[in-house]
């Protein structure tokens, strides 16, 4: 008699409401794409920026969701749009125009965003990764760390905010500071402790430490000038518009008491709201001790990897006027693979590295098109004529509140201030009354901190998000908590702050 497998009716009754509820998930985006392509279209806005606005939507609330990984949610968005140039991205001027090829022009819009210089700061940053976890540097400066403040997990939270302090003002791109320098170390810390990426061990303790890395690369981003590239075109903006200059001095001073309680309240907070599960350990420091004797001296590939790193950050922080930072992490990947630290095996088989190459690359393609479709150049004249006979004090928060909540639309704060930073300022100024210095202070020192929102709101959170310890229902969670206690202290203690100093 031959044996038969059957599935007992409950599992059986499981597997169909775990399809079920997929099929739903992946249905999702593509209905909510379809609600709004058939609302009718905004009064001023060309019919092309309205459906295009309504495919990029759809795309969010697949990230949101996520029925497949992002990097599939962002290429189908892009394809879909490509495909559909004639209605979506491309206005009818620009289709009768003499000589205009619209195969290759919606071919090198769906493309545009793999030649960005952060994706492939990013796909740097994990390469940087690679190289520490195969010459064991990384476990090195990890069981450092772990032997003089590991006993706790809160002092290794701070310990992280720490180090990304002390690089903050000497490192304009938050990409290398925290992707390219910070994040290679610490993926090394939650092994030691038993926690695994995509795995319910992440909880343990690595979940915990790339939140708060990410979050203090955030707040950092806000308090210094040079710790983040789009703040220098912010300011370039901010002169150009309404002619004024703002300091080093300034801007510091502008954010400092936001800043210092951000920074020293963060890791508690984090600890708060995601918290880890190893609290205290007193046997992990012990055995760090006894593994960095193990390891012995440093190796020559060690040694290398060290004087490529510290070349890297020399570059990042003394020569972006010479070399692009992107440029410098390829330089140092070629210098690392002639050397023999990586092999080319090693950067072809990074799954994570090509996977947040994509996704984010897509996610920049999608969010310039919302600029050049003219959708966000009407979103900011509507919102000029709804500034109209509103106190300079309401006025003054209604557009910062904007300005922070419009980043959901952007996977890049460069494009975030090239796109809104104008419309805001020019807004600003036609309202009788408002401080323009303290508005402009406000504007600027919101970019760093507001990118804590998304997966996909600053530099380095692709690379945290990809990690594999922060899962995206988690990060939208901690995203939106994060978000929103950033937003009310720039409103609560920044504003009050300002127009007292300024």
């Amino acid at each position: 008699m031959n044996a038969k497998t059957s599935i007992p009716p409950a599992a059986a009754g499981n597997i169909t409401s775990g399809n079920g509820k997929r099929l739903v998930m992946m249905a999702l985006p593509f209905i909510v794409g379809l609600l709004l392509f058939f609302i009718p279209v905004p009064e001023g806005l060309p019919p092309h920026a309205w459906h295009y606005f309504a495919i990029f939507v759809g795309v969010i609330v697949g990230l949101i969701f996520e029925p497949l990984p992002g990097a599939v949610i962002g290429l189908t968005g892009v394809v879909i749009i490509a495909l559909g140039s004639q209605w979506l991205l491309f206005s009818p001027e620009q289709v009768a125009a003499p000589g205009f090829k619209m195969a290759a022009s919606s071919f090198k819009w769906a493309v545009s965003g793999f030649g960005n210089s952060t994706v492939w700061l990013i796909f740097g940053a994990f390469m940087f990764a690679a190289g520490y976890d195969k010459t064991n540097f990384g476990r090195r400066l990890a069981l450092i760390l772990v032997k003089y403040l590991g006993r706790r997990s809160l002092t290794l939270g701070y310990a992280i905010t720490l180090a990304d302090l002390l690089l903050a003002p000497f490192t304009p791109s938050n990409t290398a500071r925290s992707g390219g320098t910070i994040y290679p170390i610490i993926a090394n810390l939650p092994p030691l402790y038993g926690s695994k990426p995509n795995d319910p061990s992440a909880r343990r303790i690595g979940s915990y430490l790339m939140w708060v890395a990410i979050t203090a690369a955030c707040i950092t981003s806000s308090m210094f000038l040079s710790a983040l590239a789009p703040n220098l075109l912010a300011l370039a903006l901010v002169k150009s518009i309404v002619g004024i200059d703002i300091a080093w001095g300034t801007w510091f001073l502008a954010f400092l008491p936001l800043g210092v309680l951000l920074i020293l309240t963060m890791p508690l907070l984090a600890y708060w709201f995601y918290p880890p599960e190893v609290k205290v350990n007193n046997e992990v420091p012990l055995w760090a001790a006894r593994e960095l004797e193990k390891l012995g001296k440093l190796s020559r590939n060690e040694i290398l990897l060290l004087a490529f790193v510290c070349c890297a950050l020399a570059m990042w922080i003394f020569a972006t006027s010479w070399i692009e930072p992107a440029m410098a992490a390829l330089l140092i990947i070629g210098l690392m693979l002639w050397t023999g630290v990586l092999q080319w095996g090693d950067i072809t088989g990074n799954k994570a590295a090509w996977n947040t190459f994509v996704w984010f690359a897509t996610l920049v393609a999608l969010a310039d098109g919302l600029s050049s479709t003219g959708f966000i150049g009407w979103l900011g004249k509507e919102g000029g004529a709804l500034m109209g006979g509103i106190s300079p004090g309401t006025a003054t928060i209604v557009l910062l509140l904007a300005f922070y909540l419009l980043h959901y639309l952007f996977a890049s704060t460069t494009a975030h201030t090239t796109a809104l930073l104008p419309a805001m300022l020019t807004i600003a100024a036609t309202i009788p009354g408002i401080n323009m210095q303290v508005f402009c202070l406000l504007m600027v020192t919101s970019l760093g901190v507001m990118g804590i929102i998304t997966p996909y709101g600053t530099g380095p959170s692709p690379i945290y998000y990809g990690s594999g310890y922060l899962p995206a229902k988690d990060y939208w969670r901690m995203g939106t908590i994060f978000g929103a206690i950033f937003l009310a202290a720039l409103l609560l203690i920044g504003y009050p702050w300002m127009s007292m100093m300024f």
